[in-house]
């Protein structure tokens, strides 16, 4: 009858545990990659973010003009080209910006 009882319980905290780590899973699946799409246009990339360091694989979302976003691998080529290439696309802009800027007193 012991025996029952701990395999009864023994089966209750697998159930519990195997349920719990269901629901951190769903919670963590929005930002997190599971797929890497292929290269994708320079010109229709506007931004970029890196995935939550919680996520399973490393990661780079590229959110294009039409606000659809993709899931690219950080280590080609392509997406380290693109990440260069935007950043000084950003750097450039905020310089523009700021010398177009007149302060009066």
């Amino acid at each position: 009858m012991k025996t029952l009882t701990a395999l009864l319980l023994l089966g209750l905290l697998c159930s519990l545990h195997t349920t719990s780590a269901g629901v951190i899973a769903l919670e963590i699946a929005p930002d997190c990659c599971m797929k890497f799409s292929a290269r994708i246009p320079l010109q229709q990339v506007v931004s970029l973010r890196t995935t939550s360091s919680s996520c399973p694989r490393k990661a780079l979302i590229f959110t294009t003009e039409k606000g659809k976003t993709f899931c690219v691998d950080p280590s080609e080529a392509w997406v380290q080209s693109h990440v260069t290439k935007i950043e000084s696309r950003s750097t450039t802009a905020k310089t523009t910006m700021m010398s177009s800027t007149t302060i009066t007193p």
